[in-house]
């Protein structure tokens, strides 16, 4: 500062003081600095750890505290609040409890999470806890109920949908996934008619009473004593449809709508074999003749083979625009030579509907014709094996091989003018990679012929390998869910023979291949061959591939070209996942369909971010409506905001995130010359900082000194352990996981 600037700037005091100014008022009292954090108290119950799931898979940090463990640490005013700067702290944004008070009555640690409560504003959840009046609620009796609640039709009421659920139609089906297993139990009750001076408690979701023309409560917010709480009256496990549809409501309710990490719904779809002729199921044999799973000596040739045609085209077309959903297209293009050639013509006129309607689609590279790029298949025996040479080891494909594939793919795509993203890649069966039980490495020829063709992502199963993983230096997988409509059925009769042939018992007429694998379960009977598809597969699968979508899971589902062909099994399982879909969730969130690259750099940032939170190098806070985060150089922040935050630069502000489900959500890295990220909220959706008066926290805390300890609740079997959806999903942390002619 210069002698003239200084001298100007003691003017400007003196006069200040000389107008009567006092220099106390002259600053601010520090609002309170709130972190953006969750603190976990966990009882080891499915709905704490379904909650505690949520917040991992958003990418949200969270503390758990482990009230099993002996040596866990003791909430305290210092465990909870500090200073920072001469400003209050509170180190948590928000409180998971199993119940309203899993310490008992009188209980030090509770009165102090009640006092830290109301004097910073944080927002508590009781994750599953009886009906009484402790939670503003009646007893669950005249009228109540307490009892299982498979197939309870919930409902989202108008304040919810005004709410944190306002991303709903306002459906909330609870599931009933076997008849005679609970899998889901609770209470319905009402809300105290006469509540504590200042208290309020209102339904967000409920359900009918049976036997009365009253409404229960499921989850309700129950406002009292200067705190407020998320009451759920039912349990559930993280896989339940009805706890995914209330999942993100949860989280934005707990954090006031700011918080780290974000949800989304995705659903892509590839079809693999685009211009191939794939083989098809024979009914009588029971293996895919032309497939390596036929056994030798059988008529192994496949004189019917399915195939695409310009009709079926314009129907994906048509449905395409009738859905606003666009698939993506793994294709082959020796599949067109060998068809003219078969053929006799110089003409494919599936290839000419496809290079007229090429606009409509997403391509990409599935490499030339198709070959294994593992190890070299012996397949005179079946299980295949991998072929030895006379030291023994595995000899294998080689990187030649592998990168003409990808390059005569590429060159001729070019030239008929498909569309494509270079870096991406599909290798026909997913070779290459780990192959269980036959190849338990990769082809080490992979990694630099996918890095001489410049392939950042190939596609891998999921069902075998579910995370993302490097392939040497330049590539990364994209795990791809294989759907149960199979690559070798053009007719439902075909693909519920299969079906039945894979998950049926050898004493049913099936291969029992369902009892000796750990990853299926057989079906009591065979289906019908001609309405079993329509009756079981097609909800089976919706039910699978939606518990993938309203998971926050990017990767994308794969089926075969053959499935657009003949019947066209495809659209029934895809009409009943878009229209399921669109029944549940309000317009403001619909699915998110994105390409493989982008898929691949998803699950790319998610891996970074979550490891920077886990490491605990991100620090995040929120003082009055600014938000502050600071992750390691490199890493791009993951954040949900309330709409109208915008990023502040040096200079001006920036537009954050992208409206998904109510709120603004997306990736964002620090501007020019920042160290931080800074997000400045609209003042209208700016959660209190006040620090609430003495009196008001010493309520508080007398108030929760009263609370007694909530008992046990009932948690049936099939909510402990979740009850698999169908067979092939025996966990439902898994994805389907079918025979090797099925995942083709």
């Amino acid at each position: 500062m210069g002698r003239a600037t200084r001298r100007a700037a003691a003017c400007a005091a003196a006069g200040l003081l000389a107008a009567g100014l006092q220099t106390t008022t002259a600053f601010a009292a520090p609002q309170n600095r709130i972190d953006l954090t969750v603190l976990v108290v966990d009882d080891g119950g499915p709905a704490t750890a379904a909650i505690t799931a949520e917040l991992a898979g958003e990418g949200t940090p969270y503390t758990v505290l482990k009230l099993s463990d002996p040596n866990r640490a003791t909430i305290t005013p210092a465990f909870l609040s500090d200073t920072v700067n001469g400003a209050p702290r509170a180190k948590f944004q928000g409180v998971v409890l199993p119940n309203e008070n899993p310490f008992g009555a009188g209980s030090a640690e509770m009165t102090t999470l009640a006092s830290y409560e109301a004097t910073f504003g944080i927002r508590q959840i009781d994750a599953y806890t009886y009906a009484n009046p402790n939670v503003g609620l009646n007893w669950a009796q005249n009228p109540g109920y307490i009892g299982s609640l498979d197939g309870t039709r919930g409902a989202v009421t108008q304040a919810g949908l005004s709410g944190p659920f306002d991303y709903l139609t306002g459906s909330v089906p609870f599931e009933q996934p076997q008849p005679g297993v609970s899998t889901s139990y609770g209470y319905l009750a009402t809300p105290l008619a006469s509540l504590p001076t200042g208290a309020s408690f209102t339904p967000l979701v409920d359900a009918p009473i049976p036997g009365t023309s009253e409404r229960g409560s499921l989850v309700g917010e129950y406002d009292h004593d200067s705190r407020k709480e998320l009451v759920v009256t039912f349990v559930y496990n993280q896989y339940q449809q009805q706890y995914r549809l209330l999942a993100r409501g949860f989280v934005d309710w707990l954090t006031q709508g700011v918080h780290l990490g974000y949800d989304r719904n995705y659903f892509a779809v590839h079809v693999d074999d685009l211009f191939l002729s794939d083989d098809r199921w024979n009914t009588t044999l029971k293996c895919t003749p032309g497939d390596v799973t036929c056994p030798p000596g059988s008529d192994n040739t496949d004189t019917d083979p399915i195939r695409m045609t310009p009709s079926d085209v314009n129907s994906l077309v048509a449905w395409e625009k009738a859905n606003n959903f666009t698939v993506d297209f793994a294709f082959n293009g020796g599949g067109v030579s060998d068809w003219e050639q078969d053929n006799n013509t110089t003409t494919d006129p599936l290839l000419n509907a496809f290079k007229a309607n090429s606009s409509s689609f997403r391509f990409i590279n599935h490499t030339w014709d198709h070959p294994f790029l593992g190890c070299v298949q012996n397949v005179t025996v079946v299980p295949w094996q991998c072929t030895t040479n006379a030291g023994g080891s595995d000899v294998w494909v080689d990187q030649a091989t592998i990168q003409n594939e990808v390059q005569e793919n590429t060159a001729w795509a070019r030239q008929q003018g498909l569309p494509t993203d270079p870096t991406e890649l599909i290798t026909g069966e997913h070779s290459g990679l780990v192959t269980l039980p036959q190849q338990p490495t990769d082809n080490p020829n992979l990694a630099p012929a996918l890095a001489a063709d410049g392939i950042r992502w190939t596609a891998s199963d999921a069902s075998r390998e579910p995370n993302q993983r490097a392939v040497g230096s330049s590539t990364l997988t994209v795990p791809r869910y294989p759907m149960n409509v199979f690559y070798n059925a053009g007719h439902t009769n075909e693909e519920v023979d299969e079906y039945n042939w894979i998950y049926t018992s050898k004493a049913q007429g099936g291969s029992g291949i369902c009892e000796t694998s750990g990853n299926s379960t057989c079906l009591p009977a065979p289906l019908d061959t001609t309405t079993g598809y329509a009756s079981y597969i097609v909800p089976m699968q919706t039910k699978i591939d939606l518990g993938y979508v309203t998971n926050n899971d990017p990767r994308p589902n794969f089926i075969h070209q053959s499935n657009f062909a003949e019947d066209q099994i495809a659209y029934p399982v895809l009409n009943s996942i878009l229209g399921t879909y669109k029944s549940l969730y309000a317009a403001n969130t619909p699915m998110v369909n994105m390409r493989e690259s982008q898929i691949g750099t998803e699950l790319q940032q998610r891996s970074a971010w979550s490891a920077a939170v886990a490491a605990g190098k991100v620090t995040a806070y929120r003082i009055g409506n600014t938000v502050t985060v600071q992750a390691p150089a490199g890493v791009q922040v993951e954040a949900t905001m309330p709409a109208g935050t915008t990023q502040q630069q040096l200079l001006g502000s920036s537009a954050f995130g992208t409206a998904y489900a109510g709120t603004l959500s997306g990736w964002v890295a620090p501007g020019p010359f920042q160290g931080s990220v800074t997000l400045q909220l609209a003042t209208a959706a700016t959660p209190s900082s006040v620090k609430a008066p003495a009196a008001t926290v010493a309520a508080a805390a007398t108030a929760a000194q009263k609370t007694a300890k909530a008992p046990r609740t009932t948690v049936p079997a099939g909510t402990a352990k979740a009850v698999p959806l169908a067979p092939g999903n025996t966990q439902r942390t898994k994805s389907p996981s079918l025979v090797p002619t099925s995942s083709k």
